[in-house]
């Protein structure tokens, strides 16, 4: 496993499985009949990997997609078990290297198109918005301001592109040609319904779910499944109702803040990126760290 001056991991390595496949954020080892995911501390912003990453980042993501998974149980994922204990024997040998940062999950095929769902107009809605009174393609009445929370939920699917690319929105019309009317409608369908009763729990312990995108998968019996994260502040804008505020981008607790500070720097969206500031590393470590407290009400291990 490599680290980096921060203690965070940037990559991983298990003695006698192959080199896994590398994400932006985790790293997925094939082990035949399942998959390992590994969650690290890399992060990326505007579709580019950061060269340093945050410490814990990867141990919010994966704990708080587990405990994710937990309270959307009506909805089939692919998680089988992230307690390190009950992993192959081959990967005992690096299992405090995994503990709370991994899961086993089942083999999927994953649907190549990212579910956005948008509570609240903000990020690049808001822009649409004012330019042309829409979002996603979709006409929204006069009136909205920066941070407004949309009179209805918002289904604003994009392409998943390769590390490098840049995802494209995609309008759900445009989605259903890609994907059929029947698939494509229980999408939208399940991500309104996860969304909203995320939104709900959170809303009742002080975080406001502004946005957030999941990502679907089908196993052998066809069957529609939530996998890879869920809910985090990697995919998701979360803000503090006591300091939400329409009419500006409210502070969050999730990874826009590493975006405001490579705006600030004029960062051009392009690689290679910048290495981030140790003290904008220690604010960001510290906004997860406090996402996962409230959400799952407790400290994280």
């Amino acid at each position: 496993m490599q680290y980096d001056k921060n203690h965070a991991l940037i990559t991983t390595a298990i003695p006698g499985l192959p080199p896994p496949r590398s994400g932006k954020v985790r790293d997925l080892y094939d082990l035949g009949d399942k998959l390992l995911l590994v969650a690290t501390d890399r992060i990326s912003a505007f579709d580019v990997v950061m060269p340093n990453g945050i410490p814990d980042k990867g141990r919010v993501l994966n704990s708080l997609s587990v405990f994710w998974f937990s309270l959307l149980k009506d909805v089939p994922n692919h998680l089988i078990t992230a307690d390190v204990e009950e992993y192959p024997a081959e990967l005992q040998c690096v299992k405090e290297d995994l503990r709370g940062r991994s899961m086993l999950v089942r083999k999927i095929d994953m649907i190549p198109f990212e579910c956005i769902v948008r509570g609240y107009l903000t990020g690049s809605g808001w822009k649409e918005y004012q330019k042309s009174r829409t979002v996603n393609g979709q006409p929204l009445r006069e009136g909205y301001q920066n941070a407004s929370k949309l009179d209805t939920v918002l289904f604003t699917p994009s392409t998943k592109e390769e590390i490098g690319g840049h995802d494209r929105p995609v309008t759900p019309s445009e989605l259903r040609d890609a994907l059929g009317a029947e698939l494509a409608g229980a999408l939208e369908s399940l991500s309104v319904g996860c969304y909203t009763k995320a939104a709900d729990y959170a809303a009742e312990n002080g975080i406001i779910i502004a946005d957030t995108k999941f990502e679907f998968g089908r196993d052998a019996d066809g069957t529609i499944v939530l996998a890879d994260e869920v809910l985090t502040p990697d995919s998701s804008r979360f803000w503090p109702v006591s300091s939400y505020c329409v009419g500006s981008n409210p502070p969050s607790l999730d990874k826009q803040f590493v975006r405001d500070w490579l705006d600030a720097i004029h960062f051009n969206h392009q690689p290679p990126a910048p290495v981030v500031d140790d003290e904008i590393v220690e604010k960001t470590r510290a906004k997860y760290r406090e996402a996962y407290r409230l959400l799952a009400k407790r400290e994280l291990d």
